[in-house]
């Protein structure tokens, strides 16, 4: 009962924003996280809407990003030039991927530098056809240890 108390005391506007902002490219959790305890969420409560609303697209980035690239190239030809430069940034992320597979993935997502992040994880997954079973799961995992390393930065506890 302590953990349903404790989601509904938590499950708030604060906690929604802070989940759709998460789910957001370039933002993801690294800006989710802070911007929920600076809403007013206590820690626990940012870091589970940051993670909960940055693995909310994975699955549907890695069923759909190639159907969608190709229909974009097919019915709108002028992101043409935005599909490639997505292509290419899955493509420049790829090789450690390829070398680590499971391992590599959940890197290249853990670590909470620009360019990195679920939304680059799942871009490359798809680019690579990895399948969902196999990619998710490294990805979620990578999603947990950059929400750790963000939790602490945005404690103070580390610095960078």
């Amino acid at each position: 009962m302590e953990i349903l108390d404790w989601l509904n005391n938590s499950i708030s506007g604060e906690f929604v924003f802070t989940m759709i902002m998460s789910m957001l490219p370039v933002v993801e959790l690294r800006g989710g996280i802070p911007f929920g305890v600076s809403m007013g969420l206590s820690m626990p409560a940012a870091v589970l809407a940051s993670i909960i609303g940055n693995m909310l697209p994975v699955p549907f980035l890695i069923l759909f990003t190639r159907r969608v690239f190709e229909w974009l190239r097919v019915h709108i030809p002028r992101l043409d030039k935005f599909v490639t430069a997505m292509e290419n940034k899955a493509n420049s992320n790829m090789a450690v991927v390829k070398k680590y597979r499971f391992w590599g993935l959940m890197i290249l997502v853990a670590i909470p530098l620009p360019g990195t992040g679920a939304w680059t994880g799942a871009l490359v997954a798809a680019i690579m056809n990895l399948r969902l079973k196999k990619s998710f799961p490294a990805i979620f995992l990578g999603v947990i240890i950059a929400a750790v390393i963000v939790s602490l930065i945005t404690l103070g506890v580390i610095s960078i």
